[in-house]
């Protein structure tokens, strides 16, 4: 069987404080709904621990899913992961690009454990899920609990659903692959925060969010962003809108009916 892991964009990212090393964020996250990899168990053909089969970007130790894997492994699991990952491989279609603001990494991770959790009979909870994947990346657990959209805090650990029109959303990524890291590293050359706003903003919808500020003060990384990776001025359009650290644009509609 296939599972869909969905992509995500931000409709606002707003960087209100610091915890140890990391950033602190408030940001409205929506699912892409016609957007997303496809996941599905099929036989194994090495002795490898974990086979992977598809397209990645990365070495296996530094890919989200091993990640996953390995957070479960540590959490108590190991005897039953390899059980089933004996005869069991994982195929993944990717279609979400990497380096892209997107979460495909993440939503790929998220996807895995629900999958894993389903089929092995782990019997975890989604707030056990999540609690392994923010091992994982900062953005798994919005795709563990999987609403269509949310607000997210904390260093990704809060997520709370937000109730709001069905969204269409569309988008373009160039060619350009966005380190998180150094975007951040930019960031942090002038930093400032907006508590205030940041709350303001989450108790708006979406679209009245889109309608109401400029993509650079919706969010705080897109500065940042055009300063590391100068070619994105050149994607910048009316009502387009920068998702997270990058390099997707996006815009959104309202479904009818």
């Amino acid at each position: 069987m296939i599972t869909r892991a969905y992509a995500k964009v931000n409709i606002f990212l707003k960087i209100v404080g610091k915890r140890d090393n990391y950033h602190e964020i408030l940001s409205r996250f929506v699912k892409v709904q016609n957007l997303y990899d496809e996941l599905e168990f099929v036989k194994k053909n090495t002795k490898e621990e974990l086979e992977l089969l598809g397209e990645f970007g990365c070495e296996l130790k530094q890919n989200t899913i091993y990640k996953a894997y390995e957070a479960l492994r540590k959490a108590g699991y190991e005897k039953e992961l390899k059980e089933f990952f004996t005869y069991n491989a994982l195929k993944v279609k990717k279609n979400i690009p990497s380096f892209a603001g997107l979460g495909g990494g993440s939503s790929d991770a998220a996807t895995f454990l629900h999958m894993v959790n389903d089929e092995i009979g782990l019997n975890l909870s989604d707030n056990e899920l999540a609690k392994l994947g923010l091992e994982v990346g900062a953005d798994v657990p919005f795709f563990i609990y999987g609403y269509d959209s949310a607000n997210v805090s904390g260093i990704g650990e809060v997520v709370e659903e937000f109730k709001e029109e069905p969204l269409h959303v569309e988008t373009i990524t160039p060619n350009v692959k966005c380190d998180t890291g150094a975007v951040y590293r930019a960031f942090r050359e002038n930093y400032k925060v907006n508590i205030e706003l940041a709350n303001k903003m989450a108790k708006m919808s979406s679209m009245e969010l889109l309608n109401t500020y400029d993509d650079i003060t919706l969010n705080d990384l897109f500065k940042a962003s055009l300063r590391v990776y100068k070619d994105l001025e050149n994607y910048r359009k009316k009502d387009w809108f920068f998702s997270g650290s990058g390099s997707s644009f996006f815009r959104m509609e309202t479904i009818n009916g």
